[in-house]
């Protein structure tokens, strides 16, 4: 567990619903002083866990406002500490007189994602926990809402922590082999040594398997649109889209920089890039470094659609010339665009590329296309057990599969025992870091501040 951070002892209050007018707001606090707070704006600290109707008072003892109020005790209470909730009316003047009193009795202002913070410092949410809570806030869908639920409720954690107990258990037996050498005690044949690793290894394959899909759901998609130039890469933005957000013109190289565009399809939320076109060679500067930054767009894009003009390339040569200057590790979906100005199917670019034939001036293959990127991130045949997850679990996970990987090289060459059982702490630490048993308070300051104040 982290350290407590400076100031985390403090009685911190804050907005726990959207600012502007609703019927209903909620003020709340965390801390130690919460009881003395309460009897100064309520007169009297409620009964615990009871909704009680009461006067919300002034320093003068003049009503701000008529509400309700909960009072949970510590440690029963979501951050662990004494938390006092007062529901009033939602208007932004009553509840920033709320939040003025309490200043005044003695609390302060709440940071950004403060509240689950405190319960995850209290132990009240693991960090993986703790993340749920506000990607179930943002969630984009019903299906990211229920997958950020299930990591809230603790089925992502659980399952780490049953593989890092398998691992531990591993460790153990491996080095209760090398510390007690001279002994006469039953060490772990080879055979089982080689069997437990590969099961811990497909264990943590499917959890990675599974993760990548509850990052899909929880981040989105990247996707960048490249080829040549005209090949017609902005006019699919516009299809996908639904507005003219590139402009388009029979001029080749119209598009100098990325443009980003931001849509859903089935509930999944998909960042598309349109990038300059793609030449081998170029005298223009300006036009060089629109390939640059394609070039660095794609570097970093979960998905390349490489649009060929089936047209005038019916034999997708200007994807031929630029495939082996695309970044090797992020997948490619060949595009043959404009094929409402060809009689016959052109021919398939590789092997290697899926391939999709469609006109994005006429909307023909454009469903197909939705669909195609939904199957490629693995969300077709996602199971109802997606759980929510972050591009920070998937690297944590890499790292543990990466050092049980190095675990299986040395048992497969013969590698000494000390070694393996090295490897088997790395891929133990991975897993530690996901949960936040041992994490760096700048990590935790980078997650919590993408939270909501009242949260």
């Amino acid at each position: 567990m982290a350290a407590v951070a400076a100031g985390a002892t403090d009685t911190i209050v804050a907005a726990a619903t959207p600012p502007g007018r609703g019927g209903i707001a909620i003020v709340r606090l965390s801390g130690a002083a919460v009881p003395d707070i309460a009897r100064g704006l309520l007169t009297a600290l409620p009964v615990p866990r009871l909704a009680t109707h009461t006067r919300f008072l002034g320093a003068a003892g003049d009503g701000i406002d008529d509400g309700l109020a909960l009072y949970f005790p510590a440690p029963n209470s979501y951050t662990g500490e004494h938390v006092l909730e007062l529901h009033g009316h939602g208007g932004p003047v009553v509840v920033e007189a709320l939040i003025a009193r309490a200043l005044e009795l003695g609390a302060r202002r709440a940071e950004p994602g403060e509240f689950t913070r405190r319960a995850y410092l209290n132990g009240k949410l693991d960090l993986a926990q703790a993340e749920a809570v506000a990607d179930l806030i943002d969630a984009a869908s019903a299906a990211a809402a229920r997958a950020a639920l299930r990591s809230l409720q603790g089925e992502f954690s659980l399952q780490v922590r049953s593989l890092g107990d398998a691992l531990d258990a591993l460790r153990v037996q491996v080095e209760a082999a090398i510390d007690f050498s001279d002994e006469d005690i039953e060490t772990l044949p080879e055979p089982v040594l080689q069997a437990s690793l590969a099961n811990a290894a497909a264990r943590l394959e499917a959890l990675l398997a599974g993760c990548r899909q509850g990052r899909v759901l929880t981040e989105g998609l990247t996707v960048v649109i490249a080829g040549a130039p005209n090949a017609g890469k902005s006019t699919l933005l516009n299809r996908l889209t639904g507005h003219e957000a590139a402009i388009v013109t029979p001029i080749p190289g119209t598009t100098r920089d990325v443009l980003r565009e931001r849509i859903l399809i089935e509930g999944v939320p998909v960042q598309v890039l349109d990038t300059a076109g793609l030449r081998d060679a170029t005298d223009d500067a300006i036009e060089a470094e629109g390939m640059r930054r394609a070039q660095a767009a794609m570097a970093g894009a979960d998905r390349i659609l490489f649009v060929v003009d089936a047209a005038t390339d019916p034999r997708c040569e200007s994807y031929r010339r630029q495939r082996a200057r695309l970044p090797s590790q992020v997948p490619v979906t060949l595009v043959l665009n404009k094929i409402d100005l060809v009689t016959e199917a052109a021919a398939p670019a590789a092997p290697d590329a899926p391939t999709l034939r469609l006109s994005a001036q006429s909307g023909e293959g454009l469903v197909a296309l939705r669909q195609h990127l939904i199957a490629a991130a693995g969300l077709a045949s996602a199971a109802e057990g997606t759980i929510s997850a972050r591009a920070r679990h998937v690297e944590a996970l890499r790292r543990c599969a990466e050092a049980l990987e190095s675990a299986r090289a040395e048992q497969a060459r013969g590698g000494g025992r000390e070694l393996i059982a090295e490897e088997l702490r790395r891929a133990q630490h991975a897993l530690a870091e996901l949960l936040g048993e041992q994490s760096a308070d700048e990590l935790l300051g980078r997650i919590f501040s993408s939270f909501c104040i009242g949260k």
